[in-house]
């Protein structure tokens, strides 16, 4: 059964903030590394069609699938973990989240639906999509 990550994307104001951070990785590196001091336990589920989801500004605004896992060391030889992500952003139905610290694991029952892939949704931005969601709640 796989299994979700879901990690807030400090200092990204939007879903171009994250593309062109990534593309800046790409430059040494052939996907998307996000590099984290935890390593989850969970990896096998991760793998198995899991993503990771980007919390943007407050919503979960887009997804990546994982394509590998890595335990590796950091500069002080602790342990450490790369996320090796499919470069695709995939954005999903714009919903709210609290800050936290770290990550956390999403199941797939509790993550947001897909869109689609960013630059094929309907171009309607995601805090305003998230309110008019919010407004046809009865």
């Amino acid at each position: 059964m796989s299994l979700n990550i879901l990690k807030l994307c400090v200092g990204a104001e939007d879903i171009g903030d994250l593309e062109t951070w990534q593309k800046r990785l790409m430059r040494t590196h052939k996907q998307p590394v996000h590099h984290t001091r935890m390593v989850p336990k969970r990896i096998d589920e991760l793998l198995d069609g899991g993503s990771i989801y980007w919390v943007i500004k407050g919503l979960i605004q887009v997804r990546q699938p994982f394509t590998d896992i890595r335990v590796v060391a950091d500069r002080n030889g602790r342990k450490a973990c790369e996320f090796v992500l499919d470069p695709e952003l995939i954005t999903v139905d714009p919903t709210p989240k609290r800050p936290f610290q770290g990550w956390r694991y999403l199941k797939p029952a509790e993550s947001p639906s897909d869109i689609g892939s960013k630059g094929k949704s309907d171009n309607i931005p995601p805090a305003l999509h998230a309110k008019l969601k919010e407004a046809m709640v009865w």
